[in-house]
């Protein structure tokens, strides 16, 4: 049996730990990522000098490069002091990229090469985009303002028709395997699948789609969100899946039970995040159950 091609969807943190996973087994690997961010070295970078978020990016950049790569160890390094305190070197070597390449996939590819990555990473929207949500406490502006709200009944991105790059969408309709999270539900994961002709590749993809739900409720942006919550929050939003990933033992409830979830072992000595190889093993499985 070949090996699949995986393309993965979402934010920074849980994006990365998906593509630790998919190198374990995928043939191609392609990561979508929001660049909805304006938050910390990002959000600075944004206001200064009027582009997309580049720290989701930079962070997936680094999940593919190879083990024990010193230039992705540096790109994660972060100023102490001074006028660059608090900013990624990564999030800087890109923004730079950005300026010579002028093309924010070209940007990002040619720091794939220097990094030798394992993968392709590729913006969910060529153009920066921001998020606003709709909820308990009125209408929220902004990555951060949203996470740390109420309770989300609609997210939206804005410009509402950001167009997202052929590259991307091309990707996800080749794909073997679509793997949605683990992050955010709504400020990492939908801010990147709900991008209209990201949503529509997932719809039309004849690929397995799989969503990974996070280990525990995150609070304040899911608190007390079972599994059933997360699927009803990505019909809500217009997300397709064929299957959902979730680790019983972790602390996140099942809810009402549906044919989709499927329990695994996902969680590791380090509690708080997937253990990649428990999750590649986990994907894999599901992929191979299709066949």
């Amino acid at each position: 049996m070949s090996t699949p091609q995986v393309v993965a969807i979402g934010g920074g943190h849980g994006t990365a730990v998906t593509l630790r996973a998919a190198k374990q087994y995928a043939s191609m690997i392609t990561a979508v990522v929001s660049v909805a961010d304006d938050g910390g070295s990002s959000g600075r970078l944004r206001e200064l000098l009027g582009i997309p978020a580049l720290g989701d990016l930079r962070k997936c950049l680094v999940a593919l490069a190879p083990d024990g790569s010193v230039l992705a160890e540096t790109m994660e390094h972060r100023y102490q002091a001074g006028e660059l305190a608090g900013h990624a070197v990564g999030n800087l070597l890109l923004a730079g990229l950005l300026e010579v390449e002028g093309d924010l996939v070209g940007c990002v590819q040619a720091a794939a090469d220097l990094l030798a990555a394992q993968g392709r990473v590729l913006p969910a929207s060529s153009v920066p985009t921001y998020l606003m949500a709709r909820g308990s406490t009125g209408t929220t502006h902004g990555q951060v303002a949203i996470s740390e709200g109420g309770v989300i009944a609609e997210l939206a991105v804005l410009p509402e028709y950001a167009p997202a790059p052929a590259e991307a969408v091309a990707a996800i309709l080749a794909a073997d395997q679509v793997v949605i999270g683990p992050g955010s539900l709504y400020t990492s994961v939908l801010a990147a699948a709900i991008v209209p002709e990201i949503r529509q590749a997932i719809e039309d993809t004849s690929a397995q789609r799989v969503y990974v739900c996070n280990l525990r409720p995150q609070i304040p942006e899911t608190q007390g969100f079972s599994v059933s919550d997360h699927l009803e929050a990505l019909e809500r939003h217009g997300i397709t899946i064929d299957v959902a990933l979730y680790d019983a033992t972790a602390g996140l409830e099942l809810g009402v039970p549906s044919p989709l979830v499927k329990s695994a072992s996902l969680v590791g000595s380090n509690t708080l995040v997937h253990e990649p190889g428990k999750l590649a093993q986990a994907l894999l499985t599901c992929w191979k159950q299709r066949q």
